[in-house]
This record gives structure tokens, sequence and C-alpha cells, in this order.
């Protein structure tokens, strides 16, 4: 997934409120090693107009597992599950796959369930208070990422935005809702099979470069 990239009221009981983006996103990612959540996403391009907007789940767990489903109003999976990143699209018929490599551990959204990439892979700098929430900047330090930065938006309590601007100017909201700490998460959720009769398009060759999971 190239940051997949975008995410109303919460159910998570946190740590008393804290001043700034920072301290409010380590009081939210405090002691947490998986999530659930619903989001809702729109892009709008260089040019100020709004696409559509996509609505659906993910599930999140340590160290960076994730999965990715948008149900309205088209279907899409991504699921990374360690080794391999899957993207199923039921409309095409088809399923991409790569080895997930070091380029998914650039994703902001990894930072929740494994706080210590925070300052290993992004610059991170408070970027103000606005619309009532405590925003948080992330510039990712490697050369080739997909965004020119992201920021994290937090209330007293949890993420409810996230937005991304991309390098071709396009930037994408992320509204959150429902979370849910530390659920205990499906058998499968973190896996994927490509379902019969479909193109599998892609190589997840062995001696590819694979992000080590375990680090």
């Amino acid at each position: 997934m190239r940051f997949v990239a975008a995410l109303v009221s919460f159910c998570i009981a946190t740590p008393a409120v804290a001043d700034g983006a920072r301290a409010r996103m380590e009081a939210f990612s405090r002691d947490l090693h998986a999530v659930t959540a619903k989001f809702q996403q729109a892009v709008t391009d260089a040019n100020g107009r709004r696409g559509d907007e996509s609505r659906g789940t993910l599930a999140l767990q340590a160290p960076r597992q994730f999965r990715w489903e948008t149900i309205a109003p088209y279907q899409q999976t991504i699921v990374a599950d360690g080794a391999k990143v899957w993207v199923y699209e039921p409309d095409l018929e088809q399923v991409s796959v790569r080895n997930q490599s070091a380029a998914e551990a650039h994703s902001p959204l990894t930072v929740l369930t494994d706080l210590s990439q925070l300052d290993a892979q992004f610059s991170a700098s408070e970027a103000g208070e606005r619309e009532g929430l405590a925003w948080l900047r992330l510039a990712s330090k490697a050369g080739d990422a997909d965004f020119e930065y992201a920021e994290l938006g937090f209330d007293a309590g949890a993420l409810r935005r996230m937005r991304f601007k991309d390098q071709l100017g396009n930037v994408t909201e992320i509204r959150f809702a429902d979370w849910v700490r530390n659920p205990a998460i499906a058998p499968g959720t973190f896996s994927f099979a490509p379902p019969k009769g479909v193109d599998v398009v892609g190589d997840a060759a062995p001696d590819a470069e694979v992000f080590p999971i375990g680090d």
C-alpha cells in the first residue's frame, strides 16, 4: 500500500488530558499493541476539487500488520501480513501483491502501535491548534517518501483526523471513529488468500526486500 492513505466520537479509555499534540499522541499510544476503527476518507486535488468520500474499517497490530478495508462507494481490501502486502479489488477481479518493504514502515499509522518509530522514521513538530484539535506534523526521513507531510489531529483523548499532502499536491483527509483499544483480533485478519478465479499481479519473491517485522 502506498499509503493508502485517509479517517466521529470514540470509545476509548485514555489517560488524563495532556498538553500538545505529541503528548496527546503518546498518551493515546501508551500500552497500545492493537487497535480497530472505522474511517471516512476524501481526497482534494491540487486544484481544490474534492473527490467522493469513501468509508470502511481498519485494524492495526504491532509491530506492523494492518488491514484496511474500503466498503463504500467501492470495495477494496489491503492486507499487510508482515511479509507481503495484498491489494484486492473485487470490481476488477484482481489481486496485486508485493513484498512488504521498508516503505510500509513510513506510514504514520504504524506509529500508533509502535511509538518507538516516531523519531526513528519521522521529524515531528507541533503544528498548533485548529478545528478544536492539536496537530502534530510528520515529515518522513526517507528520501523516497510518498507524501510531503502528514498531520495528525488529536482531541483531549484520541486521534480524530489525519491529513496527507502528496508530492503532486493532493491532500487526503481521514476521519476516524469507534476506536477499540487492544481488542481480540479475529484469526485471519492479517492473512490473505486470493479468491479463486481472480488475476494475481505482482511478484513477492522470497529474495526481495522485506521489512524486518520483528524489529
